[in-house]
């Protein structure tokens, strides 16, 4: 699992059809103490994060397809909760 922060939405008009209803969030890499390290990547929101907020990321296909539920999902990373605190 890896720590992050939603730098913002990508939206994307052609797209794979299990893709469609589904929010593409753009995250910012954190390290241990909450910082940013640069490294940015694109994952799957399940859980309804919004701009701003710090998350927690799964990045590992199968992993990925298993929480959204669908086999052959063309998907690597997903969000898979909202961190309230790092304390």
């Amino acid at each position: 699992m890896i720590l992050a922060r939603v730098a913002g939405r990508i939206t994307s008009t052609i797209h794979h059809p299990d893709m469609k209803g589904r929010k593409l969030l753009l995250l910012d890499k954190l390290d241990a103490m909450g910082q940013a390290t640069g490294a940015h990547v694109i994952a799957v929101d399940a859980i309804g994060a919004g701009a701003g907020e710090t998350v927690i990321m799964l990045d590992e296909g199968n992993g990925a397809r298993q929480i959204l539920g669908v086999s052959d999902m063309p998907v690597r990373s997903v969000i898979v909760g909202i961190v309230d605190d790092l304390g």
